[in-house]
C-alpha cells in the first residue's frame, strides 16, 4: 500500500545540453526550451493535483531555476527550496567541456557509453590545466559545503555520486518523507539515476539502460520503509517522453555529418 510520494525531476534543457557537451560542475542557466519544459512540467503536475511541502536542489542554477519554475507553475512559489551540493550532477572530471558526438567519433561509441551510463567506470579526472577548473573550484557556492573544498570531488562514477549522496538522503530527505510531506527533488540526469538505482534496487548492469530525459517528473510511490510498491511513471504525454528518451540515448553515438 502507497503511504507517501516522491517526485523526481531531472531540470530542463541547459544550454550545453543543448549543445550536446558534458556540463557537469559548469553553471549554466536553462536554454529558452530548457525554461519551457519546466513551465510545463510545473502546469502537468498542478493540472492533476500535485502539492509538494519542501522541494530539495542541486547548488547548480539550472536545478535551482527549474524547481522555481515547476513552483511559479503550480501557484507554489512559497514551499521551502532546500539547496546542497550532495545533489549535484555527476562530476565528470577531464570530460567536462567536451561534446559527446565528437567524442564518439575519437574513441568510439561504446567508451563514451561506458563514460555516461555505466555504475562503476570513472572518467579521467580534471586537473588545474582544464579550461574550466578555476571556474568550478573558485566558485563561492563550493565554500558552503559540509566538506572542505580540497576533498570535493575531480571526477565521479556513478557508484560515488550515490556514495556522496546517500548521506543526505537518509539525514535530511528520508525524514521529511517518513514525516508524511510530498517531496521534489529537481536535480540532475545522474543523481536521479543513482536515486532510482537506491530505491528500486536497480543491478549494475541494468541501470546502464536508464534514461531520464529532462523536464519530465518521476512519480514514485513508496511504502513505510520507502521502497516502491508500484513501478515508476514518468508522467506526461508518453509518445513525447519516449522520443526525449531516444534523443538522450543518441547525444552520445557519432553524428550523421560527422561520419
Amino acid at each position: 500500500m502507497s503511504k507517501c510520494k516522491l517526485f523526481l525531476l531531472r531540470h530542463g534543457e541547459g544550454a550545453w545540453n543543448k549543445e550536446n557537451r558534458f556540463c557537469s560542475w559548469v553553471d549554466q542557466k536553462l536554454s529558452e526550451n530548457g525554461v519551457v519544459e519546466a513551465q510545463e512540467c510545473g502546469r502537468l503536475l498542478k493540472e492533476q493535483g500535485y502539492k509538494f511541502d519542501q522541494v530539495f536542489t542541486s547548488i547548480l542554477s539550472r536545478s535551482i531555476q527549474t524547481a522555481w519554475l515547476v513552483l511559479e507553475a503550480m501557484g507554489q512559489e512559497w514551499v521551502p527550496v532546500t539547496k546542497s551540493w550532495r545533489l549535484n550532477e555527476r562530476h565528470y572530471g577531464a570530460l567536462i567541456g567536451l561534446n559527446r558526438a565528437e567524442m564518439a567519433l575519437n574513441h568510439g561509441e561504446e567508451q563514451v557509453k561506458l563514460w555516461r551510463r555505466s555504475y562503476d567506470i570513472t572518467p579521467p579526472p580534471i586537473d588545474e590545466t582544464h579550461p574550466y577548473y578555476a571556474e568550478i573550484y573558485n566558485d563561492r557556492r563550493y565554500s558552503t559545503c559540509d566538506v572542505p573544498k580540497e576533498e570535493l570531488p575531480k571526477t565521479e562514477s556513478l557508484k560515488e555520486v550515490l556514495d556522496r549522496l546517500l548521506p543526505y538522503w537518509n539525514d535530511v530527505i528520508v525524514p521529511v518523507i517518513k514525516s508524511g510531506q510530498t517531496v521534489l527533488i529537481s536535480a540532475h540526469g545522474n543523481s536521479c539515476r543513482a536515486l532510482l538505482k537506491h530505491l528500486e534496487d536497480i543491478s549494475e548492469t541494468e541501470i546502464v539502460n536508464v534514461t531520464l530525459p529532462t523536464g519530465v517528473p518521476v512519480l514514485l510511490e513508496l511504502d513505510e520503509d520507502l521502497r516502491p510498491v508500484k513501478p515508476r511513471q514518468l508522467l506526461g504525454n508518453q509518445a513525447k517522453i519516449q522520443a526525449a528518451i531516444k534523443k538522450v540515448e543518441d547525444q552520445g553515438k557519432v553524428n550523421a555529418q560527422n561520419k
